[in-house]
């Protein structure tokens, strides 16, 4: 993954992430694979978890400062999505 999918454009970057990861995902479930090649797709799979919550960590932040009222941090949850 690129340094700009990683913070200039975070969704972009995010999403490709998030995609790579659930294919990572699908290879474990789906095939038999050599012991060798599981390790190396779960290291993989790993680092892009890694990297998606990162990037949630970072937008979290973002969201609570630009909820910043009176000088404090309040957060406020997103309402679920029907």
């Amino acid at each position: 993954m690129s340094k700009e999918g990683e913070t200039g454009a975070a969704g972009a970057g995010f999403e490709a992430g998030l995609a790579e990861l659930e294919q990572v995902v699908k290879q474990l479930e789906s095939s038999e694979l050599p012991l060798e090649r599981a390790l190396e797709l779960f290291e993989k799979g790993m680092k892009l978890s890694e990297q998606c919550r990162k990037q949630l960590s970072e937008a979290e932040s973002r969201v609570e400062i630009l909820l910043k009222k009176n000088g404090r941090i309040e957060a406020e949850p997103f309402p679920p999505k029907d």
